[in-house]
């Protein structure tokens, strides 16, 4: 859709193709990284939403507003730091999907990457590239938690403490 709207109707951008030069190939991957961010920023979105909500329902909030503490002030240090651990977590786990995500992305858009290199390589049977990459995307997961798991004490001091779990 993003190619239909923004490449053949409007003119905008080009369709396919990685540019030459720093600004010709960041106007030729603008689409590509709009189309790569759109469906991640969604789901990240809504998990934020929900993990907002959930920590809006808490007792420390009641007993916040209950002693006349300013609404801005409970939801700027409480409740998003509360829902933060939600968010940063599931960020992380969103990474590797965004990793293994290019290979439809690149396709589409005829960018030659990490994703089409893993397409060909399954296509003409490179197994050891598509270990390669696969242990590359594992390598990304588990950098990805790990980043999430040393930030996750600065989001929230309550995980430091052992509190939440």
């Amino acid at each position: 859709m993003l190619i239909a709207l923004f490449s053949v109707k409007l003119g905008w951008f080009p369709s396919i193709g990685a540019g030459e030069g720093l600004a010709d190939r960041l106007h030729h991957l603008a689409l590509p990284a709009v189309a790569l961010a759109l469906t991640f920023a969604g789901v990240l979105s809504r998990v934020s939403r929900t993990a907002m909500i959930d920590q809006l329902g808490q007792e420390y909030v009641t007993v916040a507003r209950g002693r006349g503490v300013p609404e801005p002030t409970i939801v700027r240090r409480h409740v998003l730091r509360g829902a933060m651990t939600v968010t940063l977590t599931y960020g992380g786990l969103l990474v590797p999907g965004l990793l293994v995500s290019t290979v439809l992305v690149e396709t589409a858009f005829g960018v030659n990457g990490l994703g089409q290199l893993l397409q060909y390589s399954v296509t003409v049977k490179d197994f050891p590239v598509v270990q390669a990459l696969t242990l590359l995307t594992v390598a990304v997961f588990v950098l990805a938690n790990l980043v999430v798991d040393l930030l996750a004490p600065l989001a929230d001091p309550r995980v430091r403490l052992g509190a939440v779990s």
